[in-house]
């Protein structure tokens, strides 16, 4: 699993962060990044949760 933010579409809400704190965080630029892209499979349904409920659609599973 490789997860990704689309910069040009995220809006620096912070979900993402709150719903998997060890994959994302809103960066200092107000932007989330991933701090960890190949998250492990104990945190598949945090991942997919907060792609899921991402407001603006900036989040994506990468092949």
């Amino acid at each position: 699993m490789k997860v990704r933010v689309d910069r040009t579409k995220c809006q620096g809400i912070g979900m993402c962060e709150m719903t998997a704190p060890t994959v994302f965080e809103v960066g200092e630029d107000g932007v989330s990044v991933v701090i960890n892209e190949n998250p492990p499979e104990s945190d598949r349904d945090l991942v997919e949760k907060a792609v899921a409920n991402c407001p603006t659609g900036a989040l994506y599973f990468a092949d």
